[in-house]
């Protein structure tokens, strides 16, 4: 298989940057436009130049030529923006793959639509750890199903403008569905003041923010004289650029559809 084509949008952010990099170390992969924002300090320097690997790819702030080029986008931006670059994909028959967290029910049905005509990666999170830790969820749900309570605990940098993070939802949508649940229905994201006993049919959340923390997840399993954790903490966003470029290999090969990770991973 020649080297894949990729897009990367956000070049100078931190994931941005993550993206770069890992791209210019694969050999299967080819880096051939980074896109930003206008006024970029980035915009006209040498993508590379963000990582310390000159690689001859200027940063630019036109999205659609940039996209033009590709193989496979990779977004790691926000919904109004990914929404945007989703419709240069679709015009221009490029595959991509989202990691961009917080859209609205409605911006997820725009999304599953536009992958009837292309090939669309959608997941809350791209860590090949992070997506074996939702299958263990899966089957942990389902043994410790009576007896339980269940409380989902995530941080992360003070950056982060969405709570609880997609990867906290998508670890409830799990949990909830494995134990037959509709988590809009169950999940309690935040307890103040006098809240009576629990109600042991929900599943709790609580959210973290300060620092420059990457990304922890703990779901708990909390029992009668017994407490069982499934943790994922990352310690670098490379993790989730490995398992983008993973993604992006899985899409040269479809024409279109959308899929998510646990697909990519041959895990469901």
């Amino acid at each position: 298989m020649s080297a894949i084509r990729i897009a990367i949008v956000g070049a100078s952010g931190r994931m941005g940057r993550m993206l770069i990099e890992a791209t210019l170390k694969d050999e299967r992969a080819e880096l051939v436009a980074a896109i930003d924002q206008p006024g970029t300090p980035a915009i006209g320097k040498d993508a590379g130049e963000l990582v310390g690997m000159p690689c001859g790819v200027p940063v630019t702030s036109d999205a659609e030529a940039g996209i033009a080029k590709a193989d496979c986008l990779i977004d790691f931006t926000r919904p109004e923006g990914t929404l945007e670059h989703l419709e240069f994909c679709r015009r221009h028959k490029v595959s991509i793959v989202i990691g961009t967290t917080g859209f609205s029910d409605e911006e997820k049905q725009v999304i599953a639509e536009t992958a009837a005509e292309i090939p669309v990666v959608f997941a809350p999170n791209m860590s090949v750890g992070v997506n074996l830790v939702f299958k263990l969820l899966d089957t942990a749900s389902r043994i410790l199903n009576q007896g339980y309570d269940i409380e989902i605990v995530e941080a992360h940098h003070k950056h982060k403008i969405d709570a609880p993070s997609g990867t906290a939802l998508r670890m409830g949508e799990v949990i909830a569905e494995a134990l037959g649940r509709d988590l809009k229905e169950c999940a309690v994201y935040g307890r103040e003041g006098v809240t009576g006993e629990r109600d042991p049919s929900t599943i709790g959340f609580a959210t973290v923010r300060g620092g420059d923390i990457v990304g922890d997840h703990t779901v708990m399993y909390c029992g009668t004289g017994e407490r069982v954790e499934i943790s994922h903490k990352a310690g670098s966003r490379m993790p989730y650029a490995l398992g983008s470029l993973r993604a992006a290999r899985f899409l040269a090969e479809k024409a279109n559809g959308l899929f998510d990770m646990q697909e990519v991973l041959g895990l469901r």
